[in-house]
């Protein structure tokens, strides 16, 4: 017998192995399955067709724009998930993006009752001076929970985290620390209360900036002026204007901008790390490896602060007037003041419903950029920015980011933690620093673990935020080195999990996660949900109405892999 006889049969073997293991749970097989193969028809008879919207349809799969082009599915009875165990399976291409978040590849959720799921591949950017999460997994499910706040203790000896970042599973928070003999440091999330110090990377008061960017840690360093937040000015005389990569456990200097007194904004953005200057005078970076930044030029001599990627552009919020600003890779693009001319700072952006939303000081109010349509997403003319509402009494909002649904912002003076409640209308959620000063900040966020956390000035608490159950994974490269990959997430009991190429890589329990109804009318989406319109493909999209074995799931990847 030759050679490749043998390899024929033993591939017939293992193609006839599978059948049957496929077969074993057909009796209990997809309650729906659209393909997305030249159509958005499901293939099985008691489940409802999708309807598309601007998805382009090949006959391997169903290529997403992050525009705005997505399918809806209408509920129906057999589609309404309940209190039971299900599982998600699905085929996602990210077709190599690096400009915009990638998005929400499934979800059921309503906003109003925040009763549903959510499966999506998240990168926040933007979040005051930060990138903390870049290609994040996330599954979610939800039903009206309350949100549960944890004080997750004090870094060191800080006056409050300045910067944070999740890289390859682990949370960092970059603190300020003024005495005369003290430096901003980086510190290690260990579970509550738990803070590993990284030590100093500079001399300056402050780690200002932090990026996940390519599955690596960087920090920027300055000497923030506490008069700013209203305290007492810091007696270290040490300026920043340093960028640092974390490697092999140290701290290796990568930049140093001699004019730069704190670095502002930190972005990844078409496969390159960007970074913009605190304070005078303005600058704007790109990092082009081995220790090279090009300079480049700044809208009409201004300050850009936070920097964000979304739809093929990188964003910037204005530090000297109260506009934003988008940048193609060669040209600024200014969209003007946002909201009324007491506007004279933007602060931080994330992106909820599909839309990027800024934030503000000194109304206190959340704008939202509206294009005419979303094919004309690219087009500044039309675009308008849309009030979305003061949140309490507050003159500035900071960071802001979406945690299982909705959207979560933080204020000065009172350092309050609000909720987005649709319309104008902002929920507070918790007063989160009490000290007895004029002005309190929440500075800036992070999702890590299923829950967001977030930094306050002056107290130097880290916060945590969590409602219903989530489960995260923070593993780019091993998501960025396999564009395409064959993603499942399962609701199990108390437990929600994770698993890419049939290997279970996360998941997270919670006590009476099986009591969560998630029944509602609220229609399905595929591409879209309550962070941003997906960008890249997906193919063979199937549900279950219960939770498959490790094997199953092992199976059903191979089986439907072509």
């Amino acid at each position: 017998m030759t050679d490749s006889v043998k390899i024929n049969q033993i591939a017939v073997a293992c193609a006839f192995f599978v059948l049957l293991q496929l077969q074993a749970f057909a009796a209990e097989g997809p309650v729906a399955r659209w393909k997305l193969m030249g159509d958005t028809k499901n293939s099985v008879p008691s489940s409802p067709d999708g309807v598309n919207h601007g998805v382009k349809l090949a006959a391997k799969q169903a290529t997403f724009d992050g525009l705005g082009s997505h399918i809806t599915v209408p509920a129906n009875d057999v589609l309404k998930l309940g209190k039971e165990d299900f599982t998600i399976s699905v085929w996602v291409d990210s077709n190599g993006i690096t400009d915009d978040d990638q998005g929400d590849i499934l979800s059921q959720f309503d906003p109003k009752t925040r009763t549903g799921f959510h499966l999506s591949l998240r990168s926040n950017s933007g979040v005051t001076h930060c990138q903390p999460n870049e290609r994040q997994l996330q599954f979610g499910i939800d039903a009206g929970t309350e949100p549960l706040l944890t004080d997750e203790g004090r870094p060191g000896n800080c006056v409050f985290g300045q910067s944070m970042a999740v890289n390859e599973g682990t949370l960092y928070v970059g603190t300020c620390e003024p005495g005369s003999d003290q430096a901003g440091h980086v510190y290690r999330y260990d579970g509550p209360n738990n803070w590993i110090d990284l030590g100093t990377p500079d001399k300056a008061n402050s780690i200002t900036s932090m990026a996940a960017f390519h599955g690596d840690l960087y920090v920027g360093s300055g000497k923030y002026r506490l008069g700013g937040s209203k305290l007492s000015e810091s007696e270290n005389p040490h300026l920043g204007g340093r960028i640092f990569q974390w490697v092999d456990g140290q701290w290796k200097m990568i930049g140093h901008f001699p004019e730069m007194e704190a670095v502002g904004g930190m972005v990844g953005f078409r496969g390159k790390l960007y970074v913009s200057s605190l304070y005078k005078p303005a600058a704007f970076f790109r990092y082009d490896g081995d220790g090279k930044w090009t300079p480049l030029e700044v809208p009409n001599g201004k300050r850009v602060e936070a920097l964000g990627v979304f739809n093929d552009y990188l964003w910037a919020t204005g530090y000297d007037e109260g506009h934003v600003y988008r940048y193609d890779g060669t040209e600024w693009t200014d969209l003007g003041n946002v909201g009324e001319k007491e506007n004279t700072q933007t602060y931080a952006f994330s992106t909820y419903q599909g839309a990027l939303q800024v934030a503000t000081w000194r109304t206190g109010k959340v704008f939202a950029w509206q294009a005419p349509t979303p094919a004309a997403a690219k087009d500044v003319l039309g675009g308008h920015w849309q009030d979305r509402g003061r949140l309490g009494e507050e003159m500035e909002v900071m960071g802001m980011l979406v945690h299982n649904g909705s959207l979560y912002a933080g204020t000065l003076p009172l350092a309050q933690m609000y909720r987005y409640d649709g319309g104008k209308t902002w929920t507070p959620i918790k007063q989160l620093d009490t000290t007895d000063v004029e002005y309190r900040r929440v500075w800036t966020m992070a999702q890590h673990q299923g829950k967001l956390f977030a930094t306050t000035l002056p107290s130097g608490h880290v916060w945590s935020l969590q409602t219903g159950t989530v489960v995260t994974w923070d593993q780019w490269k091993q998501v960025a080195n396999h564009d395409r990959f064959h993603l499942v997430a399962q609701r199990h009991g108390d437990t929600l999990r994770l698993f890419v190429g049939g290997k279970m890589v996360a998941e997270s329990k919670t006590a009476r996660t099986s009591e969560l109804d998630l029944s509602t009318d609220h229609p399905w989406q595929i591409g879209a949900g309550s962070g941003d319109f997906f960008h890249g493909s997906l193919a063979d999209v199937q549900i279950f109405r219960r939770a498959l074995t490790a094997e199953e799931i092992r199976v059903l990847g191979q089986a439907t892999r072509d």
